[in-house]
């Protein structure tokens, strides 16, 4: 048959070459699309109902824009779970605390990889790898985890409080200066900035970053800013449309070795200062160090850069994000910084402005201010997708092993039911009192009422983030010394709801539109004195 077609071809192509030059650039794109949605639709899975789809891009259009609130609407037509396309990757999504509870909580092994991703995974990160929070299950991740957590442990906090110490003091220094004692607006953006940027690479590497006038710093945090673009689960197209990666102008793509190129360089500068500092006998205990010296623990090169680099990112994008929104809010919130005061007052006078750095969180008005940020402006509003190694079953649905799975942490956090943690049951504000009716409120007042509600931020189950604790007891001081030092006042207008307000909609981590407030010292006599006590306190450190 083919030696017959194939002269018919040729004859035709040299008798009416124009014609067959149209038939072919108008046939190939056609049986293209039509073999692609036939593979698409053979993917799809059959138990779960979801919105329709258009072709090649499959909802892409749809959720291009705040992609976490559109899961939500699109709940309430087709349940709490549903699938969606994305090009020709069919996606769960997960938009509840009860369905979370349930496929999460109960599928934890079988819901312990992540999926790989073009972009990410295979152009940027082939050289310096992924961070854990990235990275698919295999053997390295387990090895990566354990020397994570045995870093991040609460034992292992307490002997990082100098360093938040330094950090916290220097975030305050930075808003009396730059704000000239109240007089002038301030950009906190940087200074959140430069405080997790030192903190992370003093924890990883035992090196401060001192002054956001480094070049190094507006490397760091440019590079990773972009990198966090390309995390994205909706960003970026050649994701999930194969045929764009074959595009080698490829915009994204060719922006992605850029920014890989450029990390190269500053993680090889920070692992060859340590490693200089460690030969010599003068570096300071640090995570990078100690994983080093720890013989059992075996991590090879890249398996350290991948904890390095959960540090920055970890450190970059949450805590940066989370402190600028609550920033923002709380400039327009003086019934709240009230209320803290209020509360801070029963542990230090107004001549303790930084307070006392080893304050193991018993101000309970500041730890509910950090949870209630934590849930209203949670920062990944859709959690990295989970890859499911096994099949998993929800109320009779099968979700077979090599799905991907979204946690629309947004909707969760956002959602009226929730879960009692002990009982396990689906709580609802008509069966039990002590849960909120008000969730699109911000009202740190809940976790003192309910504290053992849940909270989706940090994720669920096995891949939830392992700097949980690390995060809270940052943003606790941070909270408490600010809150203290300062009445935080509008120097500029900002929309601070968390979807209105957001300057970039399509980014993986959801940030605010920049402006500036005023930090006016509550005791400017006070908080100078504190500050020049603490930088002879903390000596050449500081």
């Amino acid at each position: 048959m083919i030696s017959t077609i194939l002269p018919l071809l040729q004859n035709e192509l040299i008798e009416h070459t124009f014609r067959s030059i149209v038939i072919f650039s108008i046939g190939v794109p056609i049986l293209y699309v039509f073999i692609n949605e036939v593979q698409r639709r053979s993917v799809r899975l059959r138990d779960f109902s979801g919105p329709p789809n258009w072709p090649l891009v499959g909802n892409i259009p749809d959720i291009k824009y705040n992609a976490a609130e559109k899961y939500r609407e699109w709940s309430k037509i087709y349940g709490d779970v549903y699938q969606i396309q994305l090009g020709n990757v069919p996606v769960v999504v997960v938009n509840s605390a009860e369905a979370a509870r349930k496929i999460f909580g109960g599928n934890s092994q079988a819901l312990s990889s992540r999926p790989v991703f073009w972009t990410f995974h295979k152009v940027l990160s082939n050289t310096a790898g992924t961070t854990i929070g990235t990275s698919p299950f295999n053997d390295s991740l387990k090895r990566r985890r354990k020397g994570a957590a045995s870093a991040l442990n609460k034992p292992s906090i307490a002997t990082y409080i100098s360093h938040l110490d330094v950090e916290t003091k220097d975030f305050v220094k930075d808003g009396f200066e730059n704000g000239r004692a109240g007089t002038v607006g301030v950009d906190p953006m940087p200074m959140i900035q430069r405080l997790s940027l030192s903190l992370s690479l003093t924890l990883n590497w035992g090196t401060r970053m001192g002054s956001r006038d480094d070049p190094l710093f507006h490397e760091i945090t440019e590079v990773e800013e972009r990198i966090s673009k390309f995390r994205s689960t909706t960003g970026n197209l050649q994701d999930y449309i194969p045929i764009l990666r074959l595009n080698p102008f490829s915009f994204g793509s060719k922006v992605a070795r850029e920014m890989r190129n450029r990390r190269d360089v500053y993680l090889n500068r920070l692992n060859k200062d340590l490693d200089d500092r460690m030969e010599k006998g003068v570096h300071k205990p640090c995570i990078q160090a100690n994983v080093i010296l720890d013989k059992e623990a075996a991590l090879n090169k890249e398996e350290l850069t991948s904890i390095s680099l959960t540090m920055l990112s970890g450190g970059l994008d949450t805590i940066t994000t989370l402190v600028q929104w609550s920033v923002a809010l709380l400039a327009q919130r003086p019934d709240i910084q009230k209320k803290a005061i209020e509360e801070i007052r029963k542990f230090y006078s107004e001549k303790e402005p930084l307070c006392d750095a080893y304050d193991d969180q018993k101000c309970e008005y500041i730890n509910a201010l950090v949870r209630e940020c934590l849930r209203y402006y949670c920062v990944l509003r859709l959690a990295l997708p989970r890859a499911t190694v096994k099949d998993v079953v929800y109320e009779g649905k099968l979700i077979p092993a090599g799905s991907t799975i979204y946690l629309n942490v947004w909707a969760c956090n956002m959602g009226k039911l929730y879960f009692d943690v002990s009982l396990g049951a689906a709580l609802t504000s008509e069966t039990d009192p002590k849960v909120w009716r008000d969730p699109e409120v911000f009202r740190p007042e809940r976790w003192l009422e309910q504290p053992d509600a849940p909270l989706f931020t940090y994720g669920l189950g096995y891949r939830m983030c392992a700097g949980s604790m690390l995060a809270n007891r940052e943003l606790y001081l941070v909270f408490l010394r600010m809150l203290n030092s300062f009445e935080i006042l509008q120097d500029s207008d900002v929309e601070v709801h968390p979807v209105k307000g957001s300057s970039d909609p399509t980014s993986l981590v959801t940030m605010c539109r920049d402006y500036k407030v005023i930090f006016k010292p509550r005791d400017e006599g006070a908080l100078r004195a504190a500050l020049e006590e603490a930088d002879r306190r903390l000596g050449p450190e500081a």
